[in-house]
């Protein structure tokens, strides 16, 4: 049942529970993007597994999110199991053979896996205002930070990078809001205060350098196969929103960066997108557009993304459209919305008349899914009722001292695992504003020198008045320099930004369709 070319999913049964034919996704539309969709406990990180393998072992690099830890097994060889070989027995699937495929893990903490971060200027303002939950009004502030950080060439790497910034123009806000357009210390506070929140959230993890290379997770092994990036993803889901914007970011990082390839005989990686609901709850419309551009653009570039949720209505109308390719596990029709799913869900496939599509739905077993590919000149095959195949690799998590040995032979070990502080915002906003203090602190000692009595050509007794005049002098000249208002450290912080920004015109980074940095 092995062909080259294509992936084996499983083997479709006939209304009498017989063999019908083996089911295939093939590889020239693996980048048309799919759907993994099915109720808690049906088999859909196993389909994701078999998936995963078998674009692996076509040379295709994929990566993932390891929500429970399940995942990590397709780093070890599987192990001879009663309910495996019973499967691939009753698909009569002769050549199913144990296998191991090469993985690197990743982990926004460092804990298992190798460390994964971005800089804030590569997030965008777009994606990091998506983070914060930001307001309207909060979102047009961090634009205006984006752009004064852009023009005035301040690198924005970390956390504290853009909390300068913020510190700044909170200080400046009604001068730069003549330049740039209301700033409201308010919205700088808010935008603060949530900025606080995500590093209490372990966000600061995240952002940093040395920022993760695409080059990185579409690597090959020596082998031919194709490296399998694993995002461990369980203590990464106790911030939701931090997870759907880390993969929303690497989506739109692999969309401005790879060239366009229109329709390769194979991808060039395959992009799994688990718990996609999270990507769309409460999303602003204009973000949920976007998304949608990304996907329908991204496919040219030789990129495939699958999203594995558990409720079809989870994913859009509109990126539902561009989803060629779908395995829909069992769905439970208790509620309404449910019962909508399953009717939205039997509606989507290409109907087969040996069987009514939304009754099957809702009595899947285990393991067992309504599968349609894409086929000749791209048309959705006939929805079939398939046995999913037994994956290769071990079914269940690693143990940690396995995860380690995989870890110790990465091809990527030692590039992201020490933090690197360059020079960025933070600290070239404190120079200037040290400088700026030093320049103040020159000037009014030269001031205060000036002031000094010196030698003069007459002379005076005391009482005679001429001790009282230069007396009288002083405190004139004192009573003037009182009025004088000295400016703060950081009005001539922003006097220096702006001579910056006035010889910089032109340098304006260049941002793409979801507001990250085009390297």
């Amino acid at each position: 049942m092995i062909e080259e070319g294509r992936i084996f999913i499983g083997a479709s049964r006939n209304p009498d529970d017989s063999i019908n034919k083996p089911e295939y996704l093939d590889l020239k539309f693996g980048n048309r993007h799919g759907l993994v969709t099915g109720a808690t406990g049906t088999g859909k990180t196993v389909t994701l597994q078999v998936l995963a393998e078998g674009f692996s072992r076509a040379g295709v690099p994929v990566f993932a999110a390891d929500i429970k830890g399940d995942l990590s097994g397709i780093a070890a060889r599987g192990e001879p199991k009663d309910f495996l070989t019973k499967r691939a027995e009753q698909i009569g699937f002769a050549d199913y053979e144990f296998d191991q495929f090469p993985v690197i893990f990743w982990d926004l903490f460092g804990q298992k896996g190798h460390r994964v971060r971005t800089t804030v200027a590569e997030m965008g303002p777009l994606l990091l205002a998506r983070l914060m939950h930001a307001s309207e009004p909060q979102e047009g502030v961090i634009n205006i930070a984006f752009k004064i950080a852009d023009e005035a060439g301040l690198p924005l790497l970390d956390l504290k990078d853009f909390t300068s910034l913020l510190n700044y123009m909170g200080e400046n806000a009604s001068e730069l809001s003549s330049q740039y357009g209301l700033i409201s210390k308010a919205s700088v506070g808010s935008i603060q205060r949530a900025l606080l929140v995500l590093e209490q959230q372990g966000a600061e993890h995240f952002f940093g350098e040395p920022a993760l290379k695409i080059s990185d997770i579409m690597r090959t092994s020596n082998n031919g196969y194709g490296q399998i990036s694993v995002l461990a993803a369980d203590k990464l889901m106790m911030n939701p929103r931090l997870y759907a914007t880390f993969l929303l970011w690497l989506l739109s990082e692999l969309f401005e960066e790879l060239p366009e390839v229109g329709d390769p005989e194979k991808p060039k990686l395959v992009f799994f997108f688990d718990e996609a609901h999270l990507l769309f709850n409460d999303a602003p419309k204009v973000l949920i557009e976007r998304v949608e551009q990304v996907v329908r653009l991204i496919r040219s570039k030789g990129v495939g993304v699958y999203f594995v949720t558990q409720n079809p209505l989870d994913v859009p109308e509109t990126v539902l459209a561009q989803l060629g390719n779908r395995v829909q596990h069992a769905l439970r029709a208790y509620s309404p919305r449910e019962q909508k799913a399953v009717k939205t869900a039997a509606e989507t496939f290409r109907p087969n008349p040996a069987f009514d599509c939304a009754a099957v739905i809702t009595n899947l077993g285990t393991g067992e899914a309504l599968v349609s590919t894409l086929e000749a000149k791209g048309a959705p095959s006939i929805v079939e009722r398939t046995l999913i195949r037994p994956p290769s690799g071990r079914v269940g998590p690693l143990t940690d001292g396995e995860r380690q040995q995989v870890m110790d032979r990465s091809p990527v070990l030692g590039l992201y695992d020490e933090d690197v502080d360059r020079e960025s915002a933070f600290e070239m906003l404190m120079a200037r504003a040290k400088k700026a203090a030093e320049a103040e602190a020159a000037k009014r000692a030269q001031a205060e020198a000036a002031e000094q009595p010196g030698t003069t050509s007459g002379w005076s007794l005391p009482g005679f008045g001429g001790d009282d005049n230069n007396r009288q002098g002083r405190g004139q000249s004192r009573g003037r320099s009182s009025g004088y208002q000295r400016e703060t450290v950081m009005e001539a912080a922003m006097k220096s930004v702006a001579r910056t920004v006035a010889t910089q015109v032109g340098r304006a980074l260049v941002r793409g369709i979801l507001g990250s940095l085009k390297r």
